[in-house]
């Protein structure tokens, strides 16, 4: 009996790379980008002390890295980075509050872009906050997680930096108020 290739045998066993080389090299040309992108730093290239930390959010790489005042601790995360150039903002900030459980009001730009958000939403599963956010002293630009994880790696955002909700919540143990930021 000749065994049964189905489309899942074909996937799980990488047949379906081999039947269709084009996939194989874009998945190769996708894990290439994300690995040079996730290439560790050095906090002393972007800032002039460690403070009470640095952030650094790389809209390019779509990576945000993460220095804890210890001079020990480093943390590098994907991230979401906002739609087009004219929504990005960057520069140096900082953290000036932090929030388990956002809430999300629109800003009246997204609205006209959007006319179908709603006003405000509650914390919770459909806020696009996700589950914790840390607010820079820009109004309107956050750090924030997302329920919504197709987002992470893509540029997607109306400004804002987003993780993936796991992500934020460790982040947002480290990050202290007054962390340093900067987004390149």
């Amino acid at each position: 009996m000749t065994p049964k290739f189905t489309r899942r045998t074909a996937i799980t066993t990488g047949l379906a790379a081999l039947a269709t080389p084009g996939l194989l090299r874009a998945e190769t040309l996708v894990n290439r980008r994300n690995v040079s992108a996730f290439v560790k730093r050095d906090w002393r290239d972007h800032f002039d002390s460690l403070g009470q930390g640095c952030l650094l959010a790389d809209i390019d790489s779509r990576a945000v890295h993460y220095w804890g005042p210890d001079n020990e601790t480093y943390a590098l995360y994907p991230s979401s980075v906002p739609m087009t150039e004219d929504l990005t903002r960057r520069g140096y900030t900082r953290i000036v509050r932090k929030r388990v459980g956002p809430d999300w009001t629109p800003t009246q730009s997204m609205r006209e872009r959007d006319p179908t958000l709603p006003a405000y939403m509650p914390p919770g599963p459909g806020n696009p906050l996700g589950t914790h956010a840390l607010y820079l002293d820009w109004p309107a630009y956050l750090v924030h997680g997302t329920h919504d994880t197709r987002k992470i790696g893509r540029q997607s955002s109306s400004g804002c930096i987003g993780l993936y909700n796991r992500h934020i919540e460790e982040l947002f143990s480290m990050a202290q108020v007054g962390t340093q930021v900067l987004l390149l």
